[in-house]
C-alpha cells in the first residue's frame, strides 16, 4: 500500500530500469545476485471506482464543479446561520443534482466493472510443472508460457516460442487493436521454434531482456538468451515476436508463447488514452453567464443589506413593536450583523443561480446523441456500419465549425487501390486484357496466348511480387498447388494486406503471369508464367514514414543476393545510380498529374563480401537494447544506396461518392475546407480538382520546394500582394511540408494571413506531427475559430486530437483514428448532415436550454428581491420553501429538457438543401452578448410585471389585520404575504411555461403531454399541498391558501390578464422582426410552410388502424430527418381547445403532395 501511494505521488516510479529481464517459466538463477522485478498483474481495470472510493471520489469530482460548490457553501451557511429560508431548499436540489449524476456515473462504472470481470475471469491454460494447468487470465505472471488456440484471443502480451508449424510462425489479426483485418505474420526464434510440445516447453532455459513497457503498439525492442549444452544463444527480438493482447490467432492450431507485459501494463491498456478534455463553446459561454449572474446575486445581496441599514437609521423602523430585539443581538457587533444579514440576503436569491441546469445540459447531451447513432441517412449499409458518439460533450460543436481539415487517402477517397500504368525502363506500360502493353501499341494477338515477358519486365513484376508484406489466405496455400489447377485453369489467389497499393500491385503482377504463390518458411515462392522460382527471405527492411520505403534482400534461385526495394519517388531517385532516371521522374509526374498514386521500385545486387557486411551490421543493430531504431535506420540507408530503377506503378484511389456535393456544400456554408495529405505535389493538386476543392476557375498559388527561410519570406510576400491586387477571384493555395515547415519557425503571422485570404489551401507531403501543427496554428490564431480534423489513419489521430471536434472515417486503414475520435461515421458525405442539420439542431436546442434557464431564474427571484421593498428587508420569503425547492425540480425542468430533445425549427431536408442556413448559427450567434442581454432583460421585465402586476390588480384597497393578513373589502377572502407569493408563483409558473411553447416550433405528443402536463400537475400538487394537513410537516402556511386563491375570480382574471400582458410584448416583438428583419433561417421556415413541409407535425392523433408504436417509430425516423411519408398527422394546438386534423404530404419532388383534411 505505502509502496503504491509513493508511486501515486510521483517518489517512487515503477520502473527504475529502462529494461526488464524475464525469466521464462519463472525459473529463477539459484546463485549469483538476483533481484526479484515486481510486475503488475494480469487484471484489466477501466472502472473508475471501487466500493470504497466512489462516494469520497464522485463527490470530490462534482463538487470541483463551480455551481455544485457554490450551493454546498449556501447550504452550509444555511445550517450555520439563522436564514430566512429553510436548509432543505438548497439542500435539497443540490441532493438531487448529486444523486442524479452519481447514479448515472455509478451505472456506466458498474458496466465497466461487469466487463472487467468478465475479461479478467476468462479461462487460459499456463504450462506449469509439466503439464497444462486451466486458471483465470488474471492469474497469469509475467514469465508465464501461456497456450492459445486458433481463433482465441490473447490474453497477455506473449513473445512467441513456438507454433503448430515447423517454421514456428503464426498469423494474428489486430482488428479489435487497430482495426485492420488482414493477417499479419509472427514468427518465433528458431532454437524454440521446434519445441512444439509442454514438455520440451518445460525444460525450456531461457532469459529475455526488453524494454518496459509503452503505449506503441507497433514498436518492441528485446533479446532472448537461450541456455543449450552449456553455451548461450542469443537472438533479437522485434515486433514480429511480440503478440498482443486483445489480437486474435488465425489459420493456426496453437501457439505457446511467454507473458512479457501483463495487465495494465500491455500496450492495449496503455493505449486506453484518456483524451483531453474537449470544452464547447457553449460549455464556455454557459461558465461566463454563471459568473455575470454571480455578480448580479452579489450586488443584489449587498443593495439589499445596504438598504435595510439605511432603512433601520430611522428609529421607528430600527426595532418596531412587533420585532423587538433580543440582549444578544443588541449587543452583537455591528460588522457580525453586517455580515450575517449580506450571508442571510445571499441565501435569499440564491436561485438565481440554477444548480439544475448542469444536470440537464449532461442528461440533453447524453440523450441528444443517441439520435446521431439512431440516423439511418449516416448509415452504410455496405459496410453495416452506423455512426459513431464517443463523446457527447461536443454536440452542439457540430453547429460551429468554421474550418474542416481533411486527410485525402481513405477520406476523400474509397482507398480501393486500381493498378493503372506503369512504367518500367523508360517505357510506359497499361494492362489490357491481362497482358502488359507498351502505351501506344495495341495488342491484336488472342486473349489465351500467353505472351512471353521481356527480361527488364519480369525483373520489374519479380520485384513487385517480392518486396511486399502481402499474405494469402491459408486454405488456398493448402490445397492445390498455388493457383494452376491440373487442367491448367486459373484459379485466382485471395491476397490479404496491411496496404491497399500493394494488394493492388501483387493482383496486377498475377493477372500479367508472375503470381505471389505464398511463402514457407523462409521462403517465397513466385510463378512466372507457370513456371515456379523460390527465392530464400534474407531480411526484411520494415517500412517506416521518414524512409518512405521498404526493402527484401533475398536469394535467388541462382544463389545470388539481391536488394528490392520500392518507395516514394522522393526517396528512390535521389538514391538511384542507375536506370531510365529521368524518363522514370516525368512518367511518375505525369502518372500524378492524373491523380494516380505512385511508387518507385529499384533492386541493387551485393557481391559475397557485402553481404557478409550488411548481414554484421544488421544483426549488431537488431540485437541492440539501446537506440536500436536509430541503429537500424543507419543500417538501412547503408544498404539501400547506388541502387538500379526498374521503374515505377501507377495506382488509381477512387474518389468517394458525392465528394464534390459536399465539400461544394460545406463552402456555402461558410466553411473553410483545408486538405492535409502526404501525397505528392501533382497527385494532391489532381485530386484536390477532381473532388471539388480547387475550381478550374480558382487561381492557385503555390508554396512549395523552398529550402531556406530567405526564399520561403520573399515568396510569402509575393503571395500575399497578388492576393491584395486580384482580390476579386477566389484564390487556392499549395503548400508542402518542407515549405511549411520554414513558414511555421519565422513567418507564421504572414503565412496565416495568406492562408485566410484564400477559398481552399492544400498542404501536401505533410508528416502526422505537421498535421496537428497546422490545426493548432488555426485553433489558436486571433479569431479562435471552431476546427473540425476528419480522417481514417493512424497518421490522422495527432490533428483528430488537436482540433475542436475530431471525426474518424471507418475506412481501410485500421481504427485508430475512429478510436481516437469525438464521432466516427462510414463516408466523408455523411459529414454535411452531421453539420448542417445534427449539429445546426444541437445547437439551436441547448443555446435556448441554457438562455432560458437563466430567464426562468431571474423571473423566480426578482420578485422575491421586489418584495423586499415593502417588507423592510426583513428577509421574509415571498414563496413557500416547497415551492422554492420544487420550482427547477419538478413545476419547470421537463418542457425544456424535451424541447432540447425533440426541437426542429426547420425541417431537417431544408436545412441540408440550403447549407447557407448554417451560417446563421455561426460565430456562437444565438449565445452572443445581445441574446443573452434579450434573455436577462425579458426575464427582469416578466419579473416585474409578475410583482407589480400581481400587487395592482389584487393588492389595493386593503386593510392590515392583526394576524397579518389583508381582508378585502365586500368580500371575505384571506389575502396575506403566502396568497400574494402563491399568486406570483402561479403567474410565473404558467408564464415561463407558455414562453417556452412559444419558442417550440416542433410539437410532438411528449411535447404537448409535458408542456400542459407541468401547469397542470402544479395545480394539482399545490390543491393537495395546501388542501390537506399533513402531520409530518412543523409548520403550514399554505394551509388553504391556494384553494382559497382559486376560488375567486378575480385571482383568475388577474393570473390571465398577467400572462397576457407578459407574453404579448414578446410575440408581437417576433412577429416585427419576422416581417421587417427575418434571418435566412426564418425565411426558410416561411418557403417550408408554403411548399407543404410543417414543422408543426404531431404524433397527437393517430392513422386509420395505426398503433403508438407506429406513432413512436415514425417520430423517431422524424427526428433523424428520415421522415418522407405519404401519410402524416398533424394538430392544430390552442389554448382552450384540441382539435385534430389529418395531413398527408409527399417530400420528395417527383411525387404529388396531397392534403385531406
Amino acid at each position: 500500500m505505502l509502496r503504491w501511494v509513493r508511486q501515486q505521488l510521483g517518489f517512487d516510479p515503477p520502473h527504475q530500469s529502462d529494461t526488464r529481464t524475464i525469466y521464462i517459466a519463472n525459473r529463477f538463477p539459484q546463485h549469483g545476485h538476483y533481484v526479484p522485478q515486481k510486475f503488475a498483474d494480469n487484471r484489466i481495470i477501466s472502472s473508475k471506482y471501487t466500493v470504497w472510493n466512489f462516494v469520497p471520489k464522485n463527490l470530490f469530482e462534482q463538487f470541483r464543479r463551480v455551481a455544485n460548490f457554490y450551493f454546498l457553501i449556501i447550504f452550509l451557511v444555511q445550517l450555520m446561520i439563522d436564514t430566512p429560508t429553510s436548509p432543505i431548499t438548497s439542500g435539497l436540489p443540490l441532493f438531487f443534482v448529486i444523486t442524479v449524476t452519481a447514479i448515472k456515473q455509478g451505472y456506466e462504472d458498474w458496466l465497466r466493472h461487469k466487463a472487467d470481470n468478465e475479461v479478467n475471469g476468462a479461462p487460459v491454460y499456463v504450462v506449469r510443472s509439466g503439464g497444462l494447468v486451466k486458471t483465470r487470465s488474471k492469474n497469469i505472471r509475467v514469465g508465464d508460457i501461456v497456450r492459445v488456440a486458433k481463433d482465441e484471443t490473447f490474453p497477455v502480451d506473449l513473445v512467441l516460442l513456438s507454433s503448430d508449424r515447423v517454421d514456428g510462425s503464426c498469423h494474428v489479426t489486430t482488428a479489435s487493436l487497430d482495426g485492420e483485418t488482414n493477417l499479419k505474420t509472427h514468427v518465433a526464434v528458431p532454437e524454440t521454434a521446434v519445441l512444439q510440445s509442454v514438455a520440451n516447453l518445460d525444460k525450456l532455459v531461457a532469459v529475455i531482456e526488453c524494454q518496459q513497457p509503452e503505449a506503441d503498439l507497433y514498436r518492441f525492442v528485446g533479446r532472448i538468451t537461450i541456455s543449450q549444452q552449456m553455451e548461450e544463444i542469443v537472438r533479437p527480438l522485434g515486433p514480429e515476436s511480440l503478440l498482443l493482447r486483445g489480437a486474435r490467432l488465425k489459420n493456426t492450431k496453437e501457439i505457446f508463447g511467454v507473458a512479457v507485459y501483463t495487465g495494465m501494463e500491455t500496450k492495449m491498456a496503455l493505449n486506453y488514452k484518456s483524451k483531453s478534455q474537449k470544452r464547447s463553446a457553449v460549455e464556455k459561454s454557459m461558465n461566463s453567464f454563471l459568473i455575470i449572474y454571480l455578480i448580479i446575486l452579489l450586488f443584489e445581496a449587498i443593495l439589499s443589506t445596504i438598504l435595510k441599514y439605511a432603512w433601520q437609521a430611522e428609529e421607528k423602523w430600527d426595532e418596531p413593536w412587533y420585532n423587538e430585539k433580543t440582549e444578544h443581538e443588541r449587543n452583537s457587533s455591528k460588522i457580525l450583523r453586517f455580515i450575517s444579514d449580506f450571508l442571510a440576503f445571499l441565501v435569499l436569491y440564491n436561485f438565481i443561480i440554477p444548480i439544475s441546469l448542469y444536470v440537464t445540459v449532461e442528461m440533453q447531451k447524453f440523450l441528444g446523441s443517441f439520435f446521431i447513432g439512431w440516423d439511418l441517412d449516416l448509415y452504410h449499409e455496405e459496410t453495416n456500419q452506423r455512426a459513431q458518439v464517443n463523446t457527447s460533450d461536443l454536440n452542439e460543436e457540430l453547429g460551429q465549425v468554421e474550418y474542416v481539415f481533411t486527410d485525402k487517402t481513405g477520406t476523400l477517397t474509397e482507398n480501393e487501390m486500381q493498378f493503372r500504368e506503369c512504367s518500367i525502363n523508360g517505357i510506359k506500360y497499361q494492362e489490357v486484357n491481362g497482358k502488359l502493353t507498351p502505351e501506344g501499341f495495341s495488342e491484336d494477338s488472342p486473349d489465351g496466348n500467353r505472351h512471353s515477358l521481356m527480361k527488364e519486365e519480369e525483373l520489374f513484376l519479380k520485384a513487385v511480387c517480392l518486396c511486399h508484406t502481402v499474405q494469402i489466405n491459408a486454405d488456398q496455400t493448402d490445397g492445390a498447388d498455388g493457383p494452376w489447377h491440373a487442367n491448367g485453369i486459373a484459379s485466382p489467389l485471395e491476397y490479404y494486406a496491411s496496404s491497399p497499393d500493394e494488394k493492388a500491385l501483387v493482383e496486377a503482377a498475377s493477372r500479367v503471369g508472375v503470381v505471389f504463390t505464398g511463402t514457407s518458411g523462409d521462403t517465397m515462392e513466385v510463378k512466372s508464367l507457370g513456371k515456379p522460382e523460390r527465392y530464400k527471405l534474407l531480411h526484411v527492411l520494415e517500412f517506416d514514414p521518414n524512409r518512405r520505403r521498404m526493402s527484401v534482400i533475398v536469394e535467388s534461385p541462382s544463389g545470388e543476393k539481391l536488394l528490392f526495394t520500392k518507395g516514394a519517388e522522393s526517396s528512390i531517385l535521389p538514391r538511384s545510380k542507375s536506370g531510365e532516371i529521368d524518363k522514370t521522374r516525368i512518367h511518375v509526374d505525369e502518372f500524378a498529374l492524373k491523380g494516380l498514386r505512385t511508387l518507385c521500385v529499384a533492386y541493387r545486387r551485393f557481391t559475397p563480401e557485402e553481404y557478409q557486411e550488411i548481414g554484421k551490421r544488421l544483426r549488431e543493430a537488431r540485437t541492440a537494447l539501446q537506440q536500436r531504431e536509430e541503429r537500424l535506420a543507419d543500417v538501412f540507408n547503408f544498404i539501400e544506396r547506388d541502387l538500379e530503377l526498374l521503374g515505377a506503378t501507377g495506382v488509381e484511389d477512387k474518389l468517394q461518392e458525392k465528394i464534390q456535393e459536399t465539400i461544394e456544400a460545406l463552402r456555402l456554408a461558410g466553411i473553410k475546407v483545408w486538405v492535409l495529405t502526404g501525397d505528392k505535389h501533382e497527385t494532391a493538386v489532381s485530386v484536390s480538382l477532381s473532388c471539388g476543392h480547387f475550381h478550374r476557375t480558382m487561381n492557385i498559388l503555390e508554396l512549395v520546394q523552398h529550402k531556406s527561410d530567405s526564399t520561403c519570406a520573399e515568396q510569402l510576400r509575393q503571395l500575399a500582394k497578388r492576393i491584395k491586387e486580384d482580390h476579386v477571384i477566389q484564390h487556392g493555395l499549395v503548400v508542402d511540408g518542407t515549405s511549411l515547415s520554414l513558414a511555421l519557425r519565422e513567418h507564421e503571422k504572414l503565412f496565416m494571413e495568406v492562408c485566410k485570404n484564400c477559398s481552399a489551401v492544400l498542404c501536401c507531403r505533410m508528416a502526422p506531427l505537421q498535421k496537428a501543427k497546422v490545426v493548432r496554428l488555426l485553433k489558436t490564431s486571433p479569431e479562435k475559430p471552431i476546427t473540425l480534423a476528419i480522417g481514417d489513419g493512424a497518421n490522422d489521430v495527432s490533428m483528430i486530437q488537436e482540433a475542436h471536434v475530431g471525426i474518424g472515417i471507418m475506412g481501410k486503414e485500421g481504427r485508430q483514428a475512429v478510436r481516437n475520435s469525438d464521432y466516427a461515421i462510414a463516408r466523408f458525405k455523411f459529414l454535411s448532415k452531421l453539420l448542417f442539420v445534427h449539429g445546426h439542431f444541437y445547437y439551436i436546442r441547448i443555446a435556448t436550454l441554457v438562455q432560458y434557464f437563466f430567464y426562468k431564474n431571474v423571473c423566480f427571484i426578482t420578485p422575491q428581491f421586489l418584495y423586499q421593498f415593502f417588507c423592510l428587508f426583513s428577509q421574509q420569503t415571498l414563496y413557500d420553501s416547497v415551492y422554492l425547492t420544487l420550482y427547477n425540480i419538478c413545476f419547470t425542468s421537463l418542457p425544456v429538457l424535451i424541447y432540447s430533445l425533440f426541437e426542429q425549427h426547420v425541417h431537417p431536408h431544408v436545412l441540408q438543401s440550403k447549407p447557407v442556413l448554417y451560417r446563421d448559427i455561426s460565430k456562437n450567434a444565438h449565445l452572443g452578448f445581445k441574446p443573452f442581454l434579450y434573455w436577462t432583460i425579458l426575464g427582469f421585465f416578466h419579473a416585474f410585471v409578475f410583482f407589480y402586476g400581481s400587487y395592482l390588480l389584487m393588492g389595493e384597497d386593503t386593510s392590515l389585520l392583526r394576524n397579518g393578513q389583508i381582508l378585502k373589502p365586500n368580500r371575505q377572502m384571506m389575502f396575506g404575504n403566502w396568497t400574494f407569493g402563491t399568486l406570483v408563483f402561479t403567474v410565473m409558473v404558467i408564464t415561463v411555461t407558455m414562453k417556452m411553447a412559444l419558442e417550440t416550433h416542433f410539437w410532438t405528443w411528449i411535447n404537448h403531454f409535458v408542456t400542459w402536463g407541468s401547469i397542470v400537475f402544479y395545480f394539482i400538487f399545490s390543491l393537495f399541498y395546501g388542501g390537506i394537513i399533513w402531520p409530518f410537516l412543523h409548520t403550514q402556511d399554505m394551509y388553504f391558501v391556494f384553494v382559497q386563491l382559486l376560488s375567486s375570480g378575480s385571482a383568475w382574471f388577474a393570473i390571465i390578464l398577467i400572462v397576457v400582458a407578459c407574453l404579448f410584448l414578446d410575440v408581437v416583438k417576433k412577429v416585427l422582426y419576422r416581417h421587417l428583419q427575418p434571418t435566412s433561417t426564418e425565411k426558410a421556415q416561411l418557403t417550408e410552410a408554403g411548399s407543404g413541409i410543417n414543422c408543426l407535425d404531431s404524433m397527437c392523433c393517430f392513422s386509420d388502424g395505426e398503433t403508438a408504436c407506429t406513432s413512436v417509430r415514425r417520430m423517431l425516423e422524424r427526428l433523424m430527418g428520415r421522415c418522407s411519408p405519404t401519410r402524416v398527422n398533424r394538430c392544430g394546438i390552442s389554448l382552450n381547445s384540441l382539435c385534430c386534423r389529418r395531413f398527408s404530404y409527399k417530400l420528395e419532388p417527383d411525387e404529388p403532395a396531397a392534403i385531406d383534411v
